[in-house]
C-alpha cells in the first residue's frame, strides 16, 4: 500500500539515493540526445529532445511493469567461449556496439566537414532521430531497472524516483543541449564520453564490470577542463 511506504523513512532515504542514482544514470542518456538532436534544427531538435526523454520514461515504467520480464532478463540464456550470457549481457553488449559506432561515425562526420569543403547540410531526417533514440532508451532503460530493483523494493518508491529524474533531466537537457551545439570540442568531448560509456556497456555485458564512478570521474574532470577553455576564450573575445 502507498500508505505504508509514506511513513517508512526508509522508503524515502530509498527514493533520494535512487532518484540521484537514476539521474547519474540519465547522464549517459541526455548526452546521447544532446549529440544527436545537434543537427537538427532548433524547434525540431526541441521536439526531438522531448520525445527522446518521453520515450526514455515510458520505456522505464513500462519495464517497471513487468519485472518479473526485467529479471527473467538476468538468467544465463546461452554460453560462449564457457562464459554464459544472459538476454540483458546480449543487449548491453549490442548497444555498447551501436554507441562505439555511432559516437566514431558523428566523429568522422564532424572531422571530415571541418577539414575541407563540406557538402551542403541536409537536414536530418526527424524520423530516423527518434528510432536512435528510442533504440538507445530501451539500452538504457535496461540498465536503469536492473539498478532501481536492486536498490528499493516498493514499486510506487521506484516509478516515483523514475518520475524525479527524467523531471531533472527535462529541465536540464535543453541548456546541456544548447552548450554542445554552441560548442565543437564539447560536441567531441561528448563523443569520447559515448566511446567510453559504449565500451563500459560491452565490459558489463561481458561480465567485466567497469564502476561507474571511474567513469563519471573522468567525464566530470573533462568538462571542467572544457568550462575552463570555454571561460578564457569568453575572456579574450571580450563583451
Amino acid at each position: 500500500m502507498i500508505e505504508h511506504w509514506l511513513y517508512d523513512p526508509g522508503a524515502w532515504a530509498a527514493l533520494a539515493t535512487l532518484t540521484i542514482m537514476e539521474v547519474v544514470l540519465g547522464i549517459d542518456n541526455v548526452v546521447f540526445i544532446s549529440v544527436l538532436v545537434a543537427r537538427l534544427p532548433d524547434q525540431a531538435a526541441r521536439n526531438a529532445r522531448a520525445i527522446g526523454l518521453l520515450l526514455a520514461f515510458l520505456f522505464r515504467v513500462a519495464m517497471l511493469a513487468l519485472l518479473s520480464w526485467i529479471i527473467g532478463l538476468t538468467e544465463p540464456v546461452i554460453v560462449l567461449l564457457a562464459e554464459p550470457f544472459s538476454w540483458r549481457d546480449l543487449i548491453l553488449i549490442a548497444g555498447g556496439l551501436f554507441l562505439v559506432w555511432k559516437a566514431t561515425h558523428e566523429l568522422h562526420r564532424d572531422i571530415e566537414e571541418a577539414g575541407g569543403q563540406p557538402p551542403p547540410a541536409a537536414p536530418r531526417v526527424f524520423g530516423a532521430v527518434i528510432v536512435q533514440i528510442a533504440l538507445v532508451d530501451f539500452i538504457f532503460s535496461i540498465d536503469s531497472i536492473v539498478t532501481a530493483i536492486g536498490m528499493a523494493q516498493q514499486l510506487p518508491v521506484m516509478i516515483l524516483a523514475i518520475v524525479l529524474s527524467m523531471l531533472i533531466m527535462f529541465l536540464a537537457s535543453g541548456a546541456i543541449a544548447r552548450f554542445i551545439k554552441a560548442h565543437p570540442t564539447t560536441k567531441a568531448l561528448a563523443l569520447a564520453f559515448l566511446i567510453l560509456i559504449g565500451t563500459s556497456l560491452i565490459a558489463d555485458g561481458c561480465g567485466v564490470h567497469v564502476p561507474r564512478g571511474y567513469i563519471y570521474f573522468a567525464m566530470a574532470f573533462a568538462a571542467a577542463v572544457e568550462a575552463y577553455h570555454v571561460a578564457t576564450r569568453r575572456r579574450h573575445k571580450g563583451p
